[in-house]
């Protein structure tokens, strides 16, 4: 039985059976073979089954499915190639040995247990793609400025819309007593 290995850094060794005729590849939960790496679409590709061929059909995905290397839109993924989905790197593994002959050469990584020296071939085949900030540039502050300048005036910000605001307010307001007062004197008269 064929099955898909993930070769990344942190997900070395976890498999995938491929047992069914077709199968969804993808971030989102309600794909068959669910990926969560922001560099996989949310629906990134299919796999199918034909006969002893393992057919990989990109799903017009952002970042790409690739075969050694190269972007496809299908192909066939034969034993020993590297596919890519995004950036999350996976071989196939038929159970069978790879053939010397092989037209593409590739590394072997371990399966079930990955050992160390399995596991650092498939670090140095990993594309690391840097994520965040380095420890050095927090310590150096890299990307701000090196010094603050508190010499600069900070003036405050006028807003004419709640003077005029205020103003229109205390007009209604005298208006208002005036009315007010108007009627007192009314009443008061009679």
């Amino acid at each position: 039985m064929a099955k898909l290995v993930i070769l990344n850094q942190g997900m070395i060794g976890r498999t995938f059976d491929l047992t069914a005729e077709r199968t969804t590849v993808g971030r989102v939960e309600d794909n068959t073979f669910q990926i969560s790496d922001p560099s996989v679409s949310s629906r990134h590709a299919e796999i199918l089954l034909r006969g002893t061929d393992i057919v990989i059909k990109d799903s017009n995905s952002t970042n790409g499915t690739l075969i050694n290397g190269e972007k496809i839109s299908e192909a066939v993924l034969k034993p020993g190639q590297i596919l890519r989905f995004g950036q999350v790197e996976l071989k196939i593994d038929d159970g069978k040995p790879i053939p010397a002959t092989a037209s593409a050469p590739a590394p072997v990584y371990a399966l079930a247990k990955p050992h160390a020296e399995n596991t650092t071939r498939a670090a140095e085949n990993t594309l690391v793609i840097p994520r965040g900030v380095s420890l050095e540039q927090l310590e150096r502050g890299a990307g701000m400025p090196q010094s603050f300048d508190t010499s600069a005036t900070f003036s405050k910000k006028t807003n004419k819309t709640n003077k005029y605001f205020v103003i229109f307010g205390i007009i209604i307001g005298l208006v208002i007593v005036g009315f007010i007062i108007f009627l007192l004197k009314k009443v008061n008269a009679k």
